[in-house]
Order: structure tokens, then C-alpha cells, then sequence
């Protein structure tokens, strides 16, 4: 008779573990998708980051040619990674003989957790560097 306590004991136990893996399983799959999301979503923003910073070094030391359209060029070519096209902007300002080239980039971004999209909108950087 106690054996056969014990057996049913561990049946009950054993729907309770499937009962709570019901109840788990889906919270923990979203908090893992959320963070490979939040994760793709960084990894954007340093491409683009990084392609501003090419672009501005690209506009800052081209002698022959539009700075402008060498910086956006650049920009393009080095964020090839990015899914979605990215915008850019080159502006040249200050005095004649030392401008500053500010390289604006953005990207767009779309936070999706299982169908639902959760944020969304424009990766924005900029850099400024001085003309050589």
C-alpha cells in the first residue's frame, strides 16, 4: 500500500513540473527573442556609427572630387551589412581654410517579438571631423 503512495506521488509531481514548464516555457522564449531583437538592433546602430565615422574620414581627406558625395559613398559602401538602405548627409561648414565635415547617417529599425512589434523608428548618429 505505501509503495503505491509513492508511485502516485511522483505522477502528481511530474504534471506539476509539466504544469510549470506551461507556464514558463513562453515567458523565457520571449525575454530570449527580446534580447536577440535588442541585439540585432545594437549591432545596427554600431555598423551605422561606424559607417559615419568612415564617411567623415572619407569627406575630411578628399582633395579631388565633392567631399560630400566621397563621405556619403563612403558611408554607403562601409554599412553594405545593413539590411534596409541608409540615409546620409554631408555638411562642410566653418572657415575656408579649416571647415568642419559633419556626416549625418540614419537607419531605419523594427523591434518584432513574435508578430508584435514592439519599437520602432530611425537610428540617428553623427560625426564631425576636420578637414585635412
Amino acid at each position: 500500500m505505501a509503495k503505491q503512495r509513492r508511485i502516485e506521488g511522483l505522477a502528481s509531481e511530474r504534471g506539476q513540473a509539466m504544469t510549470e514548464l506551461a507556464i514558463v516555457l513562453p515567458i523565457f522564449l520571449t525575454i530570449l527573442f527580446a534580447v536577440v531583437q535588442f541585439g540585432s538592433v545594437w549591432r545596427d546602430y554600431i555598423t551605422l556609427t561606424d559607417a559615419a565615422r568612415a564617411g567623415a574620414r572619407k569627406a575630411a581627406v578628399s582633395r579631388h572630387g565633392d567631399p560630400k558625395q566621397a563621405g556619403c559613398d563612403q558611408v554607403k559602401a562601409t554599412a553594405g551589412d545593413l539590411r534596409k538602405p541608409v540615409t546620409c548627409s554631408v555638411v562642410v561648414s566653418g572657415p575656408s581654410e579649416r571647415p568642419d565635415v559633419t556626416v549625418k547617417a540614419s537607419y531605419p529599425y523594427n523591434v518584432t517579438i513574435l508578430g508584435i512589434t514592439i519599437a520602432s523608428g530611425d537610428l540617428k548618429t553623427e560625426t564631425t571631423e576636420l578637414m585635412e
